[in-house]
């Protein structure tokens, strides 16, 4: 139920969310529509420029993705071939070390892996043993020759001993 107030109220207000039609600018339906076509035709050729436009952005962002993924892909297959590369270069970087110890291990054992001055010290004894050596084999041959000089005189005497055995084995038969 609707008081006679309330009713009074409702036909002298003023809605101001809606916008009342004037009479001056009234124009006949006949010329809002032909007005309104075109309009439309304005903003819907606006809508397919602009649609255009943002289709071929579209395809270009869409190719330079493309172009981006296969960039990527020979970016990750080079890195992968790099990290091979490096796994590569590291192992034989440990074999090498590896092979090093020990040619230095069997240096060291063959006496190769001697500075020039331990080669001198070394040379030096080997050179002071020859030499002994050779005073040694000299006294041996000069001892030898003595003895063999005693030898000969020891046999000479006994040569001249037994041959006075006889001539005294002689005299007392």
């Amino acid at each position: 139920m609707v008081t006679p107030e309330y009713s009074e109220w409702f036909k002298k207000r003023i809605n101001d969310n809606i916008p009342r039609p004037s009479l001056e600018s009234a124009q006949p339906v006949g010329e809002q529509l032909q007005i309104s076509p075109s309009e439309l035709e304005i903003i819907k050729q606006d809508f397919e420029k602009k649609s255009l436009e943002l289709g071929k952005k579209i395809e270009q962002l869409e190719e330079e993705k493309m172009h981006l993924r296969l960039d990527a892909d020979v970016q990750r297959s080079e890195a992968e071939k790099w990290r091979k590369g490096k796994t590569k270069a590291e192992e034989d970087l440990d074999s090498l070390k590896t092979d090093y110890k020990k040619l230095r291990l069997s240096m060291r054992t063959a006496g190769l892996g001697k500075t020039s001055e331990q080669w001198r010290h070394e040379i030096r004894e080997e050179k002071a043993n020859t030499d002994r050596w050779e005073r040694k084999f000299r006294e041996a041959q000069a001892r030898n020759e003595d003895l063999e000089k005693s030898l000969s005189e020891s046999r000479i005497e006994r040569g001249e001993l037994r041959a006075r055995v006889a001539e005294l084995e002689k005299s007392l038969h």
